[in-house]
């Protein structure tokens, strides 16, 4: 057989193009994503910022306030509503757009229930922490801040799931309009509740509050009142009280798996109170920390098509960061605090941040295509290993018996990442992308999933190869069934496919619905 230079180099530039296209893709739906990510986040960051500005006892509690208001609530609301991503992202590429408001609903009512037994842990938080062998002073004040964050906990939950049923709809910009709005008048509530009103760091803790509740109202009008959503929320049902037990089977592990790696760096916090000097060691770390998560918070998101792009933007992004936090070292320390002590031991810690963010950022997308496959659970576990029996164990030695002090909890937490990655990475591997496909079309419209039956019956068939038959213990692949389309009449004659259509017969003009499941025929 003669090797042919021509198709080899044609072959070259259409895979170079394909992925230019698929980089192109990503920013513009991920650029809104991150931002609104990253304004979510830094409404936390700037209440610590103005509490720093009281002292360092302040900025000590209300830092270890917020570490376990992390372990014990926002991680598990957040990982709980991030199976909305799955339910709602599958109801809404197979055209279930009625079912993206009952998921929202159901969220909303599990997560409201959840935050209930969460706001009594808070309440006792400053018993729980001393018990905990933290600083009786710093635990007091502690228990103070977090009780004033409990209206933010069950807003926070609302929140959660209005942003993660508009993002699966693309309507992504929306939300970071509104993220971007509540974080600059947040630094004005802060000043006014911290400041003028002089409730020092208990009106940095009320501010959390009062910038979720306008997030919220913001975000809920818009899905009252958009075109946009018109098709997704049709407002109120009774549906969302059934099919809750389905819902919580796929919020739990995706709840366990964002926890596990959550909780092993808030946990570093609850470490560093145990080191001499607890003020300045809790006080750096949360810096440390609270650095890390809003320069990660632009992190592209893994998609299961894209996966070698996104390691590429996921690379790129984390030398990008760990520059920052190297060149920058010296000044981000009086961001937060204008203790020179503070600042300094920052700068210290900031190079081994550094590493540290370029793992993370690797095994974000990684993570990334572990849930995209659906394989939450094996995702908890990698997590539970990576930071349980590696990560947290080594930091302790490093900290305490090697008596590094704070770095050495860094060091620990650096050897978590670094074996969460390599695990991870061994599973993308190993990964059949074929299967993987089939499994996700087939998932969609699963017996268990509550969608409506009328709809799947019209929409699906189970249809073999077109090319040839499939073996007798080969999955079988999932095709659209022919339908009239809901964006053209019934009498309408067909016309060109447009190159995402995936309708049986295109209306004229093209299709407007690219968001129909495509066919996966079984290789041979």
């Amino acid at each position: 057989m003669e090797n042919n230079p021509g198709a080899v180099v044609v072959g070259a530039e259409e895979e170079s193009s394909s992925a230019l296209s698929e980089v192109k893709k990503q920013l513009r739906l991920a650029a809104p994503i991150a931002a609104g990510c990253l304004l979510q986040k830094v409404i936390q960051t700037i209440s610590i910022m103005f509490v720093g500005r009281l002292g360092e006892l302040p900025l000590a509690s209300a830092s270890l306030a917020t570490s376990f208001a992390n372990v014990t609530g926002f991680s598990l609301l957040s990982g709980m509503a991030s199976s909305l991503d799955t339910l709602c992202g599958q109801a809404f590429g197979a055209g279930q757009y009625h079912l993206l408001g009952i998921h929202k609903q159901r969220g909303m009512l599990v997560l409201a229930v959840v935050s209930i037994p969460v706001a009594a842990v808070w309440a006792y938080t400053g018993d729980i922490l001393v018990w905990f062998r933290q600083d009786p002073e710093i635990a007091a004040g502690a228990g103070r801040y977090i009780r004033c964050m409990i209206p933010a906990l069950f807003l926070f939950g609302q929140l959660q799931c209005h942003v993660r049923f508009l993002q699966p709809q693309n309507v992504v910009v929306p939300v970071m309009l509104s993220s971007a709005a509540t974080a600059a008048a947040h630094v004005a509530v802060c000043w006014l509740l911290v400041r003028r009103l002089g409730l020092g760091a208990n009106g940095a803790a009320l501010a959390n509050a009062v910038s979720n509740l306008a997030n919220l109202s913001f975000l809920a009008l818009y899905v009252r009142l958009s075109p946009a959503c018109k098709a997704t929320w049709a407002g109120f049902s009774r549906k969302a009280f059934r099919g809750i037990p389905g819902f919580l089977k796929l919020a739990v592990p995706s709840a366990a798996m964002v926890c596990m790696e959550w909780w092993s760096f808030e946990l570093l916090v609850l470490l560093s109170g145990l080191l001499p000097n607890p003020k300045l060691e809790t006080a750096v770390m949360s810096i440390c920390i609270r650095v890390s998560n809003e320069l990660g918070a632009g992190r592209p998101q893994a998609a299961l098509i894209a996966t070698r792009v996104v390691i590429l933007l996921a690379f790129i992004l984390g030398i990008s960061e760990g520059l920052v936090m190297v060149l920058a070292r010296n000044m981000l320390g009086y961001v937060y605090s204008n203790k020179q002590e503070v600042a300094f031991y920052t700068g210290r810690v900031m190079p081994i941040l550094a590493v540290s963010t370029l793992f993370d950022c690797l095994q974000c997308v990684l993570s990334g295509v572990v849930r995209g496959c659906g394989r939450q659970k094996i995702g908890a576990f990698i997590n539970l290993a990576a930071f349980y029996i590696a990560g947290i164990p080594a930091a302790s030695i490093f900290a305490f018996v090697c008596h590094i002090g704070g770095m050495g909890l860094w060091f620990g937490i650096l050897c978590g990442v670094g074996v969460q990655m390599v695990l991870l990475l061994c599973i993308t591997l190993c990964t059949n992308w074929s299967k993987e496909a089939l499994k996700a079309n087939e998932r969609v419209f699963r017996p268990s999933l509550p969608v409506d039956d009328a709809v799947v019956s019209q929409s699906f068939q189970i249809v073999p190869p077109p090319d040839a038959a499939a073996p007798p213990d080969a999955p079988r692949a999932v095709a659209p069934a022919a339908q009239p389309d809901f964006h053209t009449p019934p009498d309408a004659p067909a016309g060109p496919a447009s190159p995402t259509c995936r309708c049986p017969a295109p209306p004229v003009g093209g299709c407007y619905n690219p968001f129909r499941p495509p066919t996966f025929n079984v290789p041979k």
